[in-house]
């Protein structure tokens, strides 16, 4: 097999990205809450204070004055640097301050001093897809700093600013796994509080799925812990309804698994065949056992390109027989056809790109049910450089209820995201191309999206997100920031 890695583009959607490290209203379904190792006072569960915010700006001196961490102004040396997002595009971004804590005194410092004075935002990996986490005016708690990854057992208590990359060298180290994105900088948080999609989903189920407890501060300034035991409708919501919303979490604890044995495959199929493979593999990933996970990338242009990849929970015999029955129902020759055999780090590795920056538009839709591979094909047509990234789901993800947790899709085939480079100078052009494929896709039958690739244009975004849980979500705002504190574009408001 070809061992350079997967590009980055290619595996992009695989990682969680929303609003950095604050908290949205979904995250994990998992019972009991676990013990975590902090140098954090313990969480106070008082009654939030009546009355109305405080209004006039921060007074930034004073917050300086109260961070471990330290403050940024626009001006002042690092905060150029400091303000920026993952994608360029947004780094004309510019907010009041950031601030870059390194402890939950800190965030509380934040949420006490700003809310309700300008708008704050919680960074973690700062992919936020619609540059969320960066708020033009507002003030960006920076969680980088806390980035603990601690293997407890078979838990692991991870600190809301830690990278995909480094999570699983802990991990690895450690013989535990946790299912989670692919990207090596995206933050955990982000992550998890949209869902978090990934190579072992199917096997494993979501990330949010293994979330046993977090430490959040509110928008009031408390510093909680939510649970299955405490806070749980705050608990329900960090499981899936995305970052920016509720609260910042600033420490997880995970239920991991055993590390497996896995055996990564791609499949590049012969131009003219992207619809019948489409197709076919609509079929065969609902039919797969859990321990197959697959993507398939439509890349644009003309003709259309097709590629199947993914991972195996196994040996590379039993592999085959499964990717046999794809080829053999697709009815197309794989022009070229890799296999190989990775530990659990090794595999993580494989799909992981490039930490570089990147200049994007994206925006997502869900396969619930098989789609017109024709008329899904057709819209790719004439579009280079863009890709459709399909990912399979079912599986684990599954087998919850789509109320158990705030992650709403779980009856859904797949995932499909829309990624396409963009400048400064084609950003408007390239968005209006983003657009007309999404709405392609609906008109296909792919509705819904993913909150993780967040899209400020997506239509009826509040269903699409959270379908029949936006309601409750909306309930849970209203009991954690009935002030709307964390408010952003599409922002889950009381």
């Amino acid at each position: 097999m070809d061992s350079a890695r997967v590009p980055r583009r290619t595996f992009l959607r695989i990682a969680g990205v929303s609003a950095a490290g604050a908290v949205a209203a979904a995250c994990s379904p998992d019972s009991g809450q676990s013990p975590v190792a902090s140098t954090a006072p313990a969480p106070s569960t008082s009654a939030p204070p009546a009355g109305r915010l405080p209004t006039g700006p921060p007074n930034w001196d004073e917050l300086r004055s109260k961070l471990t961490g330290g403050l940024l102004r626009p001006g002042g040396d690092g905060y150029d640097t400091a303000k920026r997002a993952f994608n360029p595009l947004f780094d004309s971004n510019n907010p009041v301050a950031v601030a870059t804590v390194s402890t939950a005194q800190d965030v509380q410092a934040c949420l006490q001093s700003a809310a309700g004075r300008v708008t704050i935002a919680a960074r973690s990996g700062g992919h936020s897809y619609a540059g969320y986490s960066v708020p033009e005016a507002g003030l960006v708690v920076d969680v980088a700093a806390l980035n603990k990854v601690e293997i407890q057992g078979e838990q692991a208590v991870i600190g809301a600013g830690a990278k995909l990359k480094d999570v699983y060298e802990a991990l690895g180290k450690a013989g535990r796994a946790l299912p989670a994105g692919s990207c090596p900088t995206v933050g955990i948080a982000g992550l998890t509080l949209g869902g978090g999609i990934g190579v072992l989903a199917r096997k494993y189920g979501l990330t949010c799925d293994h979330l046993t407890s977090a430490h959040v501060v509110t928008a009031d300034g408390r510093l909680l812990t939510a649970s299955a035991d405490s806070e749980p409708d705050l608990f329900w919501a960090l499981r899936g309804g995305g970052g920016g919303n509720f609260g910042i979490v600033t420490e997880f604890t995970f239920d991991t698994d055993p590390a497996p044995n896995l055996t990564v495959f791609s499949l590049r199929f012969p131009p003219g065949s992207a619809a019948d493979v489409l197709a076919a593999w609509q079929q065969w990933i609902a039919a797969m056992p859990p321990e197959l996970w697959a993507n398939l990338v439509l890349s644009g242009g003309s003709p259309v390109q097709c590629r199947v990849g993914g991972c195996y929970v196994g040996g590379v015999s039993g592999l085959n027989t499964l990717l046999n029955n794809l080829v053999t129902n697709s009815g197309a020759r794989p022009a070229q056809r890799t296999t190989k055999s990775f530990d659990y780090l090794g595999a993580m590795n494989f799909f992981s790109g490039s930490s570089n920056r990147q200049s994007f538009v994206a925006s997502s839709r869900i396969i619930t049910t098989p789609v017109d591979a024709a008329k899904v094909v057709a819209l790719a047509e004439g579009h280079p450089r863009m890709d459709l990234l399909i990912d399979g789901l079912g599986g684990a993800v599954a087998q919850p209820a789509k109320d158990a947790t705030a992650f709403w899709h779980r009856d859904a085939l797949a995932s499909v995201q829309l990624y396409a480079p963009a400048t400064a100078q084609t950003r408007t052009k390239v968005t209006q191309s983003v657009g007309e494929v999404v709405a392609g896709l609906a008109a296909a039958g792919a509705g819904g999206g993913y909150v993780n690739y967040i899209d400020p244009a997506l239509p009826d975004w509040k269903n699409a997100y959270y379908g029949g849980n936006a309601q409750r979500l909306q309930d849970v705002a209203k009991k954690y920031d009935p002030h709307n504190v964390f408010r952003f574009g599409q922002g889950v408001v009381s």
